[in-house]
């Protein structure tokens, strides 16, 4: 009987076994470029001693993120695995998770990848800042809790979050969406300018809106066109 798969045998047998090693050793050297690179903007971040959340703060973080990383090569799995590198402390100087989350934000804002998965329901810590001024065409899931100011400035993009998300969500987005499975905090849509906010279950409290749509349960909530 003629066997279809005969014209295989000779590029299987000749087929290579996967450098785990190899991919291993790359794996590592990501992680560590990326770990150096949080410690340059945190280096920063600690000369004033103590952080905390003020807007030209935020700003400012953001730009030394968006600098130290400018040179670095990673893909979205790598800012995945690297949320867990900074959950677990390791080679981590300080973990502050404001400047943490803006880090992370500024990768996924950069990297080559339109569509970011983040699978952070393991993790025992969540991130403020996620999504972080997410620009418009791309897409990212959270698989977990977030913590607060999730989605802030977003600028188009579309984020979904499979958890519940801290206070200030949405906090001064211009446009785009955000999603929500569970709960949120308190302020959410604080001085929000455009876009929309739907929210599974429960909201805190509402912000000081001055446009955009907030939906709790599919029932709007705030409305620009009511407000």
């Amino acid at each position: 009987m003629f066997n279809p798969f005969e014209d295989f045998k000779e590029f299987l047998s000749k087929a290579k076994t996967l450098p785990l090693d190899r991919l291993s050793a790359d794996h590592d050297q990501i992680m560590a470029e990326l770990t150096s690179g949080y410690g340059k903007l945190v280096e920063q971040e600690l000369k004033s001693l103590v952080w905390f959340v003020e807007h030209n703060r935020v700003i400012e973080a953001y730009k030394t993120a968006t600098e130290v990383i400018q040179d670095l090569s990673y893909d979205a799995h790598s800012i995945e695995d690297f949320c867990y590198v900074l959950d677990s402390g390791v080679d981590i100087p300080y973990l502050i998770s404001g400047p943490a989350g803006i880090y992370v934000a500024a990768l996924c804002n950069h990297v080559a990848e339109d569509k970011i998965v983040l699978r952070l329901g393991e993790m025992k810590r969540t991130l403020h800042f996620l999504g972080y001024r997410l620009p418009y065409g791309k897409s990212l899931r959270i698989e977990g809790d977030t913590g607060n100011f999730t989605g802030s400035a977003l600028q188009g993009g579309d984020i979904t979050v499979t958890g519940a998300t801290g206070d200030w969500t949405g906090a001064g987005m211009t446009e785009g969406k955000i999603s929500i499975q569970k709960n949120c905090g308190r302020n959410t849509g604080e001085w929000m300018q455009g876009g929309e906010i739907w929210v599974g279950s429960r909201i805190r409290g509402l912000g000081r809106i001055t446009s955009g749509q907030i939906y709790q349960a599919g029932e709007a909530v705030v409305d620009s066109l009511m407000a």
